[in-house]
């Protein structure tokens, strides 16, 4: 009897339909030296599971956005037995949810209901082409929502007031100012963190796995410094914002602020002989508000006689 496993054998016609890929696409993996050359059995060239299995891994590096170039380093470390599964590990972390939102589906009566129960076709599509919207394949009437948050800032400022067109384009600016940060912090981390995991050839399974830790410990990193100096700033400008709009920063009543005067040697030298050189400018104070406080007294009875001669003429 005999205990031998039966060997599958693919054409390379049954091998595109088993993989998905196309019969040229699998010779130009063959010329790369992505996919093992076929064994030949008589005139055919015949393909068996490893070669199946290798064109199902390629897509799905593909698939993660992986080049050519850097599937056949992968997959040369895997057949030098380095393995594959602490780098799949480690896409797997990278490619996975970066916020605990829910994506949820909606109707389009239901977005219309939201923003105020008008159709607006334009505003759907630029939703869509953002990506605040994605319609769902098969169903015309149905849109999967990725953020539902988002789509709830959108129907608040809406409903204070904000165009649709509005909202859109600071969608946009917005998006790309976080784009920025997004890149800036992973230069950063790249630059102190991950250099090391990054060297001319793939990084081991156990290096892979630390990474893979790493990313997951400062995954929510960046949203929460982000949402601190949002805080920070969102505080700081709107404060003087709503200063400059109601006029608190003038100020009408009296200061501590002073001014210089220039007095003659003659008066600061009488002045140090009455009081002393260390209250000269106590006494130039006191003086002038006396004297202001004069003329106001001499004003109000000036005003108020004037008044009174008025009132007594017949």
């Amino acid at each position: 009897m005999n205990d031998e496993p039966v060997r599958v054998a693919y054409r390379i016609e049954d091998l595109a339909q088993h993989s998905g890929a196309t019969v040229r696409t699998i010779r130009a993996y063959q010329d790369r030296g992505l996919l093992p050359r076929p064994e030949r059995r008589g005139r055919a060239n015949v393909y068996a599971d490893a070669h199946l299995a290798r064109l199902r891994q390629i897509a799905d590096l593909l698939d993660r956005g992986y080049t050519l170039a850097s599937i056949k380093e992968l997959l040369e470390a895997w057949d030098a037995g380095r393995g594959l599964g602490g780098i799949l590990g480690l896409v797997a972390e990278v490619d996975g949810p970066w916020t605990d939102e829910e994506a949820v589906r909606m109707s389009r009566a239901e977005l219309d209901e939201r923003f105020g129960g008008s159709p607006d076709d334009a505003a759907v599509a630029e939703a869509v082409d953002l990506g605040v919207l994605e319609r769902v394949p098969g169903d015309g009437e149905m849109y999967l929502v990725p953020s539902p948050q988002e789509l709830a800032v959108a129907v608040e400022l809406y409903a204070a007031g904000v165009p649709l067109s509005a909202i859109s384009g600071h969608l946009r600016e917005l998006r790309g100012k976080v784009e920025h940060i997004a890149a800036r912090f992973l230069e950063f981390t790249t630059e102190h963190v991950f250099a090391r995991y990054l060297g001319e050839h793939p990084p081991s399974d156990t290096e892979a796995a630390e990474a893979a830790s790493l990313v997951r410990r400062l995954r929510p990193l960046a949203q929460q410094t982000v949402d601190a100096e949002l805080a920070r700033a969102m505080r700081l400008f709107a404060t003087r914002h709503l200063r400059e709009r109601l006029g608190a920063g003038r100020s009408e009543g009296p200061t501590d602020e002073t001014r210089s005067v220039q007095l003659p040697v003659a008066t600061m030298r009488a002045m140090e002989n009455l009081v002393g050189a260390d209250q000269v400018a106590a006494f130039v104070t006191a003086a002038v508000e006396r004297e202001v406080q004069a003329r106001t007294l001499d004003n109000l009875t000036s005003n108020y006689n004037n008044h009174s001669v008025v009132d007594e003429i017949p």
